[in-house]
């Protein structure tokens, strides 16, 4: 009779064939753990209620951008250091400095708050950090925030937004 040679069971394949799939789900896991763990959720709002509360104060500021025939049109110059221009007609101050939010549509932390300091005739200027690729959301508010209007930007291809009371 023949003898039979019986191997240790990590020196058959049957054992390890069967361990691949338990062990990748543990590492796909793990990496998703790391994941979850490192990054930002940037599109959830810590105080999405209270947001929610205020859309009928934005819906009444830009009617009153509405009465008062607010608009324009917003430049921006990236080649000259980040300079910003506002040429806007309606019934506003000359002499009142605007608020200006570039707001990223995901991801918050880039979001730019601006003073625009009037120049004349309608016309505020200001500066901005460099601004990622991609679309943009632009408002432009008084300070007292009795009117906004607003546009959408998109970086590079575009160098001007027009800017009205409506979304």
């Amino acid at each position: 009779m023949s003898e039979v040679t019986v191997l240790p069971w990590y020196r058959e394949p049957w054992p390890w064939i069967l361990m691949v799939a338990p062990g990748a789900a543990v590492v796909g896991g793990i990496a998703m753990l790391t994941l979850a763990v490192t990054t930002s959720d940037g599109l959830v709002a810590e105080d999405y209620y209270k947001q929610g509360l205020t859309v009928n104060q934005q819906l009444a500021r830009a009617h009153k951008a509405q009465e008062l025939g607010i608009g324009g049109e917003l430049t921006i110059d990236t080649y000259a250091g980040g300079a910003i221009r506002a040429q806007l007609h309606g019934q506003l101050s000359d002499k009142e400095s605007l608020v200006l939010v570039l707001s990223h549509p995901t991801r918050a932390g880039l979001d730019q708050h601006l003073t625009l300091q009037p120049a004349g005739n309608g016309l505020h200027v200001g500066r901005f950090d460099s601004l990622a690729a991609g679309r943009w959301h632009v408002i432009i508010e008084n300070a007292g925030r009795d009117w906004r209007i607003r546009g959408q930007l998109q970086v590079p291809q575009q160098q001007s937004a027009r800017l009205v009371w409506g979304s």
